[in-house]
């Protein structure tokens, strides 16, 4: 009887453990390839195992803020407390390296679970995770997390994590996360990045997870607020007993035992801050500062250090950035011919001493940007499938944003937007002012931005716009007004930028598709709306391969650049940092993000 059910069990069972799915447990995930690091790596190669630790990064940030809750709508947060990227105060299941296009490495989470069929992911926390208080982080705070930012969170999130149908603790240590289908090769990654919340902190005082606070959160992370003053100054202090600090994604990182941020009204006066010593790093954004400016003191004496670092950062694309909702901008001929009102070589000579790049791509100053010349390969076949929802142009021209010769006489610049205009049906009013002969829609529109640096760029621009017909108007918010009407799409045009990272993915759900045109907060600024854009998306999520990332993306490239969405700018291929002497940092650093002070250390005397 014994040797019956014996073979029974060998009978029935074999078939059964061959249909069992073939489950990767690893320490790490890749988006394609192989991952850089083995899971017996000790650091990364971009840091200084070795930094020494202690004294304080003082850093600046412009505006204002009134909140530590980064993952709603409601509330300008702090810097230092972000949703997307690196938190101070929060660890996200993994972390990604920058050194590589997408890999993650273990954080919150010891190991990740992936089927081969990609249907599901699973990650066991690790055992030493912590919250501040010392209770341990489990997978039921990441139950608890998903469910509250997909409920009450930033719009971005339901796109995000469009895909996931299910998300379960299947015991204490081990959360399961179940998708739509196994085609969506970022998905695990992106899950991975979330940053996760206590649930015990946000339920057992009935704290409302909706409203902004200004209450120093509960975290897991390197670092804990320990000053606040609203709109005014924000501290961090390194905890001693953060749980992480050993690991090897943690391994001479985090090396400060206090980093504080300072806000200013504007750039000049935090600049002339910075030059007196009030705060240790500053990232230069504007041309015409770095090469007029920076001849304090300190930087003649060498206590400041002026240096430019080059990057393999994709730009993305940033612009003058229509919006299409309104029925200023809904005709495409429109959008087209104000392109050449703008004269961008006259400008970059004038305000950046010719130090900026003219963008012409959504993912500029990366492999996926569309090449120049005409669609070929595996970019055409994909193109191909569309011929009959595409403009004809995609297939016979390459976009580039009109270019003139700098000296500021842009006469065929302005003589090909009138032509557009008047062959749209866009004739001039008695007050000069163009209007459609048969809708009467008058050509007028106001921009909007917080940032007063960019008037000398825009004024330039509505010049030659009056010049055309069209009247325009500049107009400078604060960074909460500014902010709102960008959540209700209250606007005309704006100056904005999407910015890209090397492998994009889902989020290309929130800048582009139709669903999210209509969803306040959302980041499709423009207000775009194409089945075919939407389709490229979808795919672009699921390729299966870096190269098909790489052609989608390229075809996803050439489609927004047909519909004359944005009047670009530009873009730079380096950053330009100062910064006082007391900093070090590691010799290598990452391509893609080599500015990055997480890295970085207060010398020791």
């Amino acid at each position: 009887m014994r040797f019956l059910t014996l073979l029974l069990l060998l009978t029935f069972s074999a078939p059964a453990m061959a249909e069992l799915p073939m489950v990767n447990i690893s320490k790490s995930i890749t988006m394609h390839g192989t991952a850089k690091y083995d899971d017996n790596f000790t650091h990364l190669d971009y840091v200084n195992p070795d930094a020494p630790k202690g004294g304080e990064l003082k850093l600046s940030a412009i505006g204002t803020f009134d909140s530590l809750n980064p993952f709603i709508i409601k509330g300008t947060p702090a810097a230092g407390m972000t949703f997307l990227g690196q938190s101070f105060v929060y660890d996200s299941l993994m972390e990604q390296s920058l050194d590589e296009p997408f890999s993650m490495y273990g954080l919150l989470a010891e190991t990740i679970e992936l089927p081969e069929s990609r249907q599901w992911v699973a990650f066991n926390i690790n055992p030493l995770a912590k919250w501040a208080d010392g209770l341990p982080v489990t997978a039921h705070d990441v139950v608890w997390t998903f469910n509250t930012v997909l409920e009450n969170g930033q719009p971005f999130f339901k796109a995000y994590y469009g895909d996931v149908t299910k998300v379960e603790a299947t015991s204490d240590s081990r959360v399961k996360f179940t998708f739509k289908h196994g085609d969506n090769a970022e998905l695990p990654l992106i899950i991975a990045q979330m940053s996760i919340l206590p649930k015990h902190y946000w339920t057992a005082q009935g704290r409302n997870f909706s409203a902004t606070s200004l209450d120093a959160p509960l975290g897991s992370g390197p670092y804990a607020v320990s000053k606040v003053e609203a709109g005014r100054t924000i501290d961090y202090t390194r905890r001693a007993d953060y749980w992480g600090k050993d690991l090897p994604i943690n391994k001479g990182r985090f090396n400060f035992d206090k980093i504080s941020y300072d806000y200013y009204k504007d750039s000049n006066v935090a600049l002339e801050a910075f030059f007196a010593n009030e705060f240790d790093f500053q990232l230069e954004n504007t041309a015409k500062l770095w090469a007029t400016a920076y001849d304090a003191p300190a930087v003649q004496s060498g206590q400041i250090i002026k240096e430019e670092i080059a990057h393999e950062r994709p730009q993305g694309m940033q612009g003058f950035l229509y919006n299409i909702r309104k029925p200023v901008f809904q005709d495409i001929e429109v959008r087209k011919a104000l392109a050449y009102a703008f004269d961008f070589d006259w400008s970059n000579k004038q305000f950046a001493y010719d130090s900026y790049t003219r963008t012409d791509s959504f993912f500029e100053n990366s492999e996926l940007a569309s090449t120049d010349g005409l669609p070929e390969g595996r970019v055409l076949e994909i193109l191909e499938s569309y011929r009959d929802q595409l403009p004809a142009d995609v297939f016979t021209t390459r976009y580039t944003p009109p270019k003139t010769d700098g000296s500021g006489r842009n006469r065929a610049n302005m003589k090909k937007a009138t032509d557009i205009l008047d062959a749209a049906g866009y004739k001039l009013g008695e007050d000069g002012i163009r209007v459609h002969e048969t809708t009467g829609q008058r050509l007028q529109f106001e921009i909007i931005d917080s940032n007063p640096l960019f008037e000398r760029w825009v004024l330039p621009f509505i010049g030659n716009l009056k010049k055309i017909g069209v009247e325009a108007n500049f107009r400078v918010l604060d960074p909460a007004q500014y902010q709102n009407r960008m959540n209700d799409f209250d606007y005309d045009m704006t100056i904005g930028s999407m910015g890209q990272s090397s492998s994009p993915g889902n989020e290309q759900r929130d800048y582009w598709s139709s669903v999210k045109a209509d969803t306040p907060g959302s980041r499709n600024t423009i207000g775009v709306k194409d089945p075919v854009v939407d389709d490229l998306i979808e795919k672009l999520i699921q390729a299966p391969s870096r190269a098909e990332l790489v052609a989608l993306t390229q075809a996803l490239d050439r489609v927004l650049l047909s519909g004359y969405y944005v009047i670009p700018q530009w873009h730079i291929d380096h950053f330009r940092v100062a910064y006082w002497k007391k900093l070090g940092r590691p010799a290598e650093l990452s391509g893609l993000t080599p500015a990055v002070t997480d890295t970085w250390w207060v010398k020791s005397e």
